[in-house]
């Protein structure tokens, strides 16, 4: 069984993500890590990470892997665990060079729908249920008003940056908006088929309780 989450960053995509996989006993795939551990990885090789052919072939000499399952899933680059080095301020910055890049995107494609065909998983992402599992059993797509997406966000950044300013975030989420929304490959957008959930007010364990009730009726059927 496929589990898509779609939505734009701070939505709650993937705190609730991990908290499904962790109940349901799935694999946990965090898309967005893959973009930013390549993203990171060119930023190691100095590459220029505006040669779309230089990162597709960066891509097919770079292993990516998830180690674990569910919420203590992390990702790996060559053997090398970056689940902490991947969430800088840098690797944010530059990633919509990875993630815009159309040949990057088809190779990340296939290779998330190949981790998926080894079993049952939750992927949350931003093109889940249109692009990359369009048939996936239930599929939801989460949103939050900018203001609330951004505190949260800032929050989470605050714990390891003391110089982090919650207008910064706010403008950083704006631009990351208008990036992912209007890019050219794969763009963020909701299924026609997808469960919307506006999760400004929503505290997590509403959101995840919201969240099973429709995942329990699947698995029934």
């Amino acid at each position: 069984m496929i589990v898509a989450i779609d939505g734009p960053a701070g939505s709650g995509k993937s705190t609730i993500a991990k908290m499904i996989a962790k109940h349901l006993g799935f694999t946990y795939l965090d898309t967005g890590a893959m973009y930013r551990a390549l993203t990171w990885k060119a930023m190691q090789t100095e590459g220029n990470l505006e040669n779309e052919e230089a990162l597709c072939r960066l891509m097919d000499q770079t292993s990516i892997t998830f180690q674990g399952r569910g919420e203590h899933a992390r990702i790996s680059v060559d053997g090398v665990d970056v689940a902490q080095e991947i969430r800088s301020p840098a690797v944010t910055r530059n990633v919509h060079h990875i993630s815009g890049a159309a040949g990057v995107r088809w190779r990340m494609v296939k290779l998330q729908q190949r981790f998926a065909s080894e079993g049952n998983v939750v992927a949350e992402g931003r093109d889940m249920g249109t692009v990359v599992f369009p048939s996936a059993e239930k599929k939801f797509f989460l949103d939050a008003d900018i203001e609330a997406r951004a505190k949260r966000r800032y929050d989470e950044l605050r714990a390891s940056s003391k110089t982090i300013s919650y207008t910064d975030v706010v403008e950083d989420m704006k631009i990351r908006d208008r990036r992912d929304s209007t890019r050219d490959n794969s763009p963020l957008a909701m299924s026609a088929d997808a469960i919307y959930i506006n999760t400004t007010k929503l505290t997590i364990e509403e959101l995840l309780d919201r969240i099973m009730k429709e995942i329990k009726i699947a698995l029934k059927d």
